[in-house]
């Protein structure tokens, strides 16, 4: 398979090791960036894409699990077979309700996981986010050309149309919806950036992301996932790395 990973009608299992490539959906233009902490071993964060046996509804999960090496990809590939299981389904409810499930057993044993998960619908442009106490996603609205934070909270929530939208029962995780303008684009990461230091000790932060990101000119998703990283290499000048890191940047290609 080519650098540029074309999806019509199946899965990409982006999986838990190095990534620097565009990959494409219907409809969204995008662009992944993953390195584990350490070399040669897999990481524990985890990036996932799929889109439905019809090409309408495309899946993206981005998930930081505890570990890394054997372990990691064990509950990386445990992961999967639950998106696996929840590909066809618009209504992410009972996907994050089995995730809530395999979180609890893996933090019964002191391991934890935590997972963004986005559902996009090609035909109208909707866009359902749900959040396992993942970091949030951030969206760049290309019409009033501002940031904004993708959570459960934001004025910008549409109702959409036979879905139950709001706290799913039996989690704490909500399911939101948002509807995308031509030009959006929305940035997935893992806690490995936003805890990045800088030498006198001081955490980027979500804010501080956010504020490279409004210096950011999101013209593709390549461009702003390399302009983000060089952004954050150069807050953290000689600072070594301490954790996983992945970004993931799309783009709505209306």
């Amino acid at each position: 398979m080519n650098d540029n990973h074309r999806l019509a009608c199946f899965e990409l299992w982006g999986g838990n090791g190095i990534a620097n490539h565009a990959v494409e959906l219907p409809g969204l233009d995008g662009w992944v960036y993953s390195t584990p902490l350490e070399a040669g071993r897999p990481g524990g964060d985890v990036h996932y894409l799929s889109v439905c046996r019809k090409g309408m509804v495309s899946r993206i999960a981005v998930a930081d699990v505890a570990g890394h090496g054997s372990h990691a990809s064990s509950t990386a590939e445990n992961l999967r077979k639950i998106l696996q299981r929840h590909t066809d389904n618009w209504d992410q409810a009972a996907l994050m309700r089995e995730l809530n499930e395999a979180f609890a057993r893996e933090s019964r044993e002191g391991l934890f996981a935590t997972a963004a998960v986005l559902g996009f619908y090609l035909e109208t442009g909707e866009l359902l986010f749900s959040s396992a106490g993942h970091p949030p996603a951030l969206w760049y609205r290309a019409r009033e050309k501002s940031w904004e934070v993708l959570q459960d909270g934001t004025p910008y929530a549409v109702e959409i149309g036979g879905l139950p939208l709001g706290l799913i029962p039996g989690t704490a995780y909500w399911q939101t919806g948002v509807r995308l303008g031509a030009g959006d684009t929305l940035v997935l990461y893992t806690d490995g950036i936003t805890e990045a230091r800088n030498p006198t000790g001081n955490e980027l932060g979500r804010n501080g992301l956010l504020e490279m990101l409004r210096a950011v000119k999101p013209d593709s998703p390549a461009r702003t996932c390399h302009d983000l990283l060089s952004a954050v290499q150069t807050f953290r000048s000689d600072e070594p790395r301490h954790d996983d890191e992945t970004v993931l940047v799309l783009q709505y290609a209306k």
